[in-house]
Formats: structure tokens, C-alpha cells, sequence
């Protein structure tokens, strides 16, 4: 993983105090980062948010955190979280304001689970994120596993590296997380 080596020395930088090493680690990743909050937004269907506001909003919350970065995987892990808590969080807010029952709908694209499942399957935001929070509760390293796939794009050896887990374990957790997600959620996930 000598691409992760220039990353690591600037997330350490950063962590001591060089607000540059941060400029240069958000220059390097900007692309992939973008392509990211794109990637959520779409998958989200009607949300008011931009890429570029997503983005933004998970840098400042990335700042405000003391999250001692490992790795570039790690870091995009913590960005994609930010997002998806930021996109939750907005959900929320948008359902405040309406009245009654109804829930925005949001669509979780084939990509989000791994390339896995039906295309188009329609969920409820919010009802995704409870089902994640209580797989976390049942089993934390599958949710990790399965948002480490799902919401980051990270590579099996990534998810790996990131959990400090063997590459079978993370293959066992992916199945698992994948298998109780589809039953939770009463779709097919194949």
C-alpha cells in the first residue's frame, strides 16, 4: 500500500498541529471525496443538499473531530460516515417539517450494497440508518465491514487493512451483514 504512505505522513502532520498537511491531504483526495458526495447524493434521491454543501459539511465535521486517522482508507471510511450522518440528520430535519406519517423515500442503489440486490430498491433513509445502528449493536465489526463496502467503495484488502482483520473474516462479515441487512429490511440482496 504505497499510495497510503503519503497520506499517513500528512494525516500525522495534521494530528500534531500542521493545518497544511490537511490542505494537502483534502488536495489529493478532493476528487475522490466529490465523487463520493455525488455518488450519496444520487443514491438519496430528492435531497436539498449539493455535492459541494455535503462536502463541505463533512470536512468541518472531520475538523471539529480528534479521529487519529491511520490511513488514507480510515480517513475516506470517516469522511463517508460523516456524510451518511449528515444525510440522516437531514432526513430527519425534512420529515420535522412535513406532517404525518409520510417518510422521504431515497433510493439505495445496487453500487451502495456492494453491487448486490435489485436495481432501484426504494428505502426509507432513516429506516436504513436504524437497521445499520442495530446491526452495530449486534454485531459492531459486520456493520463496520458492511459500511466500510457499502458507503466508502473500499476494496475487501482495504476493509482489511482498515479493521486490522484477515481478508476471510472480512468476507464472513460482508456475508453476514449483507444476509441480516436483506432480512431486516424484507428485501432481496442475492
Amino acid at each position: 500500500m504505497d499510495n497510503d504512505a503519503p497520506y499517513t505522513r500528512w494525516l500525522e502532520q495534521w494530528r500534531a498541529g500542521d493545518l497544511q498537511a490537511f490542505e494537502r491531504v483534502l488536495k489529493v483526495a478532493m476528487q475522490a471525496l466529490q465523487a463520493s458526495a455525488r455518488q450519496r447524493l444520487r443514491e438519496h434521491g430528492d435531497v436539498t443538499l449539493n455535492a459541494a454543501e455535503l462536502l463541505d459539511e463533512a470536512v468541518i465535521r472531520l475538523l471539529d473531530s480528534n479521529t487519529p486517522f491511520a490511513s488514507r482508507g480510515h480517513f475516506l471510511a470517516t469522511t463517508s460516515l460523516h456524510m451518511r450522518a449528515i444525510l440522516v440528520d437531514h432526513a430527519r430535519a425534512r420529515r420535522a417539517v412535513k406532517r404525518g406519517d409520510g417518510r422521504e423515500q431515497v433510493t439505495l442503489s445496487t453500487t451502495l450494497l456492494g453491487g448486490l440486490g435489485q436495481d432501484d430498491a426504494a428505502f426509507d433513509i432513516l429506516s436504513l440508518d436504524e437497521a445499520l445502528t442495530e446491526l452495530e449493536r449486534q454485531d459492531e465489526r459486520a456493520s463496520q465491514a458492511l459500511h466500510l463496502s457499502c458507503f466508502t467503495g473500499l476494496s475487501r484488502a482495504q476493509i482489511a487493512q482498515v479493521l486490522g482483520v484477515s481478508l476471510a473474516t472480512v468476507d464472513r462479515e460482508l456475508r453476514f451483514g449483507r444476509a441480516w441487512l436483506s432480512e431486516r429490511l424484507g428485501v432481496t440482496l442475492d
